[in-house]
Parts: C-alpha cells; structure tokens; sequence
C-alpha cells in the first residue's frame, strides 16, 4: 500500500512542480480559455456565416471554402450583406435609434440610480443589507415575467389609467403601452440594479473625512458634492453605464412586447432576420456589424480612462 502510495506521488510530483515554476502563468489561461470558447469561437462561426450567401438549403448558407475536383481549395468571402447594411435606410436607422434609446436609458438609470445608490451607501449598515436586497429582489423573478406586468400597468385599462380616471385627474385614458414612453420604462426598470450596485460599491468606500475636510474649508454640501463625492464615484459611474448602454442597445423583448411598430431596434431586425426571412448571413453581419459598433467606443474610452490615470499617478 504504502508503495502504491509513493508511486502515486512520484506520478504527480512533475505537475506539482510545473505548477510550482509556472503557477502564476498558468493562472490566466482559465479566463483566456473561457473566452476563446464561449465569445471567440461563437464570434468566429457567426463571422463566417455573415461572408456567406444566402441560399435555401440546409444550413441557409454558401461554405465559407470548397474542395475543387483538382486538389485547390476556393475560397468564397461575400461583402454583400455589408454594404447592403450601409446602403439600406432601415438598418442604418435601426442603428441610430438602438443607440439613441440604450443612452437615454442610461442617462435615465443613471439620474435615478445615483440617488438610490448614495442613500443606500450612507444608510445605518443594518438597514443597508435589506436596502440591497430590494434592489437585487426583481432578479428572483423571471425577466419576461417582469416585462410582462408592464403590459397590465401600462395598457389603457391597466392600473395607472384606472388610477387617474377613479382620481378625476384625466377623463380618457392615456396611451403609453406600444409607444417609446413604454420602452423606456420597460429598459429603465429593468436595467435599474446594474447601475445601482457598482455606484454603490463605489460610493460605500468613499473616505468621509475629505467630506469633513471640505466642510471644514467652507465647502456647502452641494459644492463638497460636486467637488469630492461625484469625482470620486466616476469609476462607479463608468461601469454602471457600461452594464445598462451595452445590453441595451440589442434589447429584444423590451421593444418587441412594449413598444410599438414605430420603435425598431437592431435586436428586433436581428430577429426577424433569423427567424422570419431565414437569412442567417445578412442576420450575422447584423450581429457583426453591432458590436464593432460598440467595442470601437468602448476601447477608445478605455484607453483614455488609462491614460488619465496615468497622469494622475
């Protein structure tokens, strides 16, 4: 037994050491490997399939690459779907609208979340714990489902025009649900916690003696404010926005159950693209097409956030 035993870690004395040598370098291969298999190869597929053509065939594309009859191999990229992207008012209006609606949502999250996020931040810590967990509460309950209820508030027969009517404020109800009003609402709503708690975890370890210092100098709390505390939480700022902005701009379900036939988003033609007209390709570089829209802007801000806090240091 015992040399059984001493076999078995002559066995795994290489990799204890190798993990000895090597551990820290080892250690980023967990998150790379992540990645690679679950955001760069599905990008990769998706990629491929949008230089396709498409036909009525099963899959609903042209190969990327045939097998010629002497030995070459022909490659087929079709830049096709591309430029039909940029030539076609109604994507490019798609687009526009996409972004225009995922920064006022964020604009709007980030107006009402701020207050939430400071108040829960200098709360009693006992009261904080049950101030986060209504925050994070709606999360236990089904998205669609949340979605859903809108629909009964917001309908013309729904609780807040019922409200209205019985209080005499209106005589007719008031048309919200299938109209931008309702979709913001819907994306506000629902994207609300991702902007609450990382200004909050921001706020929270904000030092309270540069508030009492800027007292001390005369500063009223509105200027100490805008002096100190909203400086300090941009980090919380910038990542807040970074988690509403993103998914917001390819939300589906919000538009497609409240909003009307005049708000299009890119996540509802993407939709339609796949699953009604079956064209995979022209629906892949949709999907493309989206998010160069969004990394190019995103890398750019990174790298002027590094650069600032280098001239900071």
């Amino acid at each position: 037994m015992a040399a059984e035993q001493r076999s078995g870690s002559d066995l795994l004395s290489p990799v204890v050491g190798l993990l000895r040598r090597h551990g820290k370098r080892l250690v980023p291969l967990v998150p790379l490997a992540w990645l690679g298999l679950f955001f760069l190869l599905p990008f990769a597929i998706v990629l491929k399939i949008s230089l396709a053509q498409s036909v009525l065939s099963q899959p609903p594309y042209t190969p990327l690459f045939e097998m010629l009859d002497d030995g070459f191999v022909q490659f087929r990229l079709f830049l096709g779907n591309y430029a039909f992207l940029a030539e076609d008012s109604l994507y490019v209006s798609a687009y526009l609208n996409s972004l225009k609606v995922a920064a006022v949502s964020t604009a709007l999250c980030l107006i009402v979340g701020y207050p939430m996020a400071y108040a829960i931040a200098r709360a009693n810590p006992s009261v904080r714990v049950v101030l986060l967990m209504m925050v994070v509460l709606p999360f236990w309950t089904s998205f669609l489902i949340r979605v859903y209820a809108w629909i009964g508030i917001l309908k013309d027969e729904g609780l807040i025009n019922n409200l209205l009517l019985w209080l005499g404020v209106i005589e007719t109800p008031i048309t919200m649900l299938n109209t931008g009003f309702a979709v913001y609402v819907g994306l506000v709503y629902s994207y609300l916690p991702f902007m609450v708690l990382p200004l909050y975890a921001t706020l929270v370890r904000l030092d309270l003696t540069l508030l009492e210092a800027a007292s001390d100098l005369g500063c009223r709390p509105a200027r100490a404010f805008l002096s100190v505390t909203l400086p300090l939480s941009k980090p919380g700022i910038y990542a807040g926005a970074l988690l509403v902005f993103i998914p917001s701009v390819g939300e589906f379900v919000i538009p497609d159950l409240l909003g009307g036939p005049d708000v299009l988003m890119i996540g509802q033609v993407l939709w339609n693209e796949f699953f009604s007209n079956r064209d995979w390709p022209l629906a892949s570089a949709v999907a493309v097409a989206l998010l160069g829209l969004l990394v190019g802007p995103l890398l750019y801000l990174q790298k002027v956030q590094d650069r600032r806090a280098e001239e900071e240091a």
